[in-house]
């Protein structure tokens, strides 16, 4: 298997990001497991965090944004499916955000949708 590297050649940004996500949640990797109801396994997990896999699909970011702090934008960057600064926080003029404001953006993204469907 081919490990994803960062735009800078570093080593897997991705993987980085998610354990440290998890890690600074408190969640095993069983625990994430189960947060998602087994739509990703645990070993898929642990070799997306350390490398092992590589391009994991749009869906399996999504899956993994919705229980892990990381916004789905972010996840999508480092698995090089968008540019960095592309995609919803271009919404806002280019400004730059930070990890903290666009996980707050993207929560009341959400609340306003789901009362579009009351």
């Amino acid at each position: 298997m081919t490990t994803k590297k960062d735009d800078a050649g570093g080593s897997n940004a991705l993987g980085a990001a998610l354990k440290d996500a998890r890690l600074a949640t408190g969640k095993s990797l069983r625990d994430v497991e189960h947060a998602l109801t087994g739509e990703i396994s645990n070993a898929y997990l642990s070799q997306l965090e350390n490398g092992r896999a590589a391009s994991p699909s749009p869906q399996v970011l999504h899956a993994l944004s919705t229980v892990l702090p990381v916004p789905y934008e972010r996840l999508m960057t480092l698995a090089g499916y968008l540019k960095p600064g592309k995609g919803t926080v271009a919404a806002f003029g280019g400004e730059t955000l930070t990890d903290a404001e666009h996980a707050d953006l993207m929560k009341y993204l959400a609340f306003l949708r789901s009362r579009k469907g009351k």
